[in-house]
């Protein structure tokens, strides 16, 4: 009886969306996946994408892998929270499986670029939590990408030149995180998210919970 109790007094909370940013091979992508470990409160956003299946992904778990054409069709009829053009490739964020998570009280978290943390900030500012991670030093950030093996020379040079632009949006994220190791890195991501979750305004029922606690006063 006394645990159905604490749960039925349990205050209702509206979820977050939480963005993870940074030049490809800062890290953000570790840290997505460790914290989908950690927390079973957080749930990975799919992102719809036009670029080719690399070995190992899985449709539907990675990426949902669609045509141009289906993306064009999803933007024109509004089903996309976000979605940009990278490296000749179509990325969006699904709107219908975010906006429910929301209302469910479950955090989802994202991990997309600048221009898709714009379109998020027009659509959804008081529901939106935007981190950007910069990497420690230029030399560690081109050892990181090429570690990965996940891309031509050409592309890896690629990403170096845009690296630059991509760091000047800094200043629009809400934080800011310098990634030079994955475990503090990855700590401080969770202090962010746990404070966040603790805001007045996330919690919907908190009114509720004061009135009755006034109520028996």
């Amino acid at each position: 009886m006394r645990r159905a109790g604490k749960k039925n007094n349990r205050i209702a909370r509206r979820g977050l969306m939480l963005v993870l940013s940074s030049p490809s091979g800062a890290g953000k992508t570790t840290l997505s996946r460790m914290l989908l470990r950690a927390d079973r409160s957080v749930e990975l956003s799919v992102s719809v994408t036009t670029r080719p299946k690399r070995r190992r992904e899985v449709d539907g778990h990675d990426y949902h892998f669609i045509t141009l054409a289906h993306f064009q069709r999803m933007v024109k009829a509004g089903e996309l929270l976000e979605w940009a053009e990278v490296f000749g490739n179509c990325y969006g964020t699904p709107r219908r499986p975010v906006e429910k998570a929301l209302r469910a009280g479950r955090d989802v978290l994202f991990d997309i670029d600048w221009q898709g943390t714009q379109q998020l900030r027009e659509k959804a500012r008081d529901d939106l939590v935007s981190v950007f991670v910069l990497p420690p030093t230029v030399p560690e950030l081109e050892r990181r990408l090429k570690r990965r093996a996940q891309d031509s020379g050409a592309i890896i040079r690629s990403r170096m030149a845009k690296a630059s632009g991509e760091m000047s949006h800094w200043p629009e994220y809400d934080y800011v995180i310098v990634n030079r190791d994955k475990v503090a890195a990855f700590a401080e991501v969770r202090a962010i998210l746990e404070a966040e979750r603790l805001k007045r305004e996330r919690q919907v029922g908190l009114s509720g919970f004061v009135r009755a606690l006034q109520a028996k006063l």
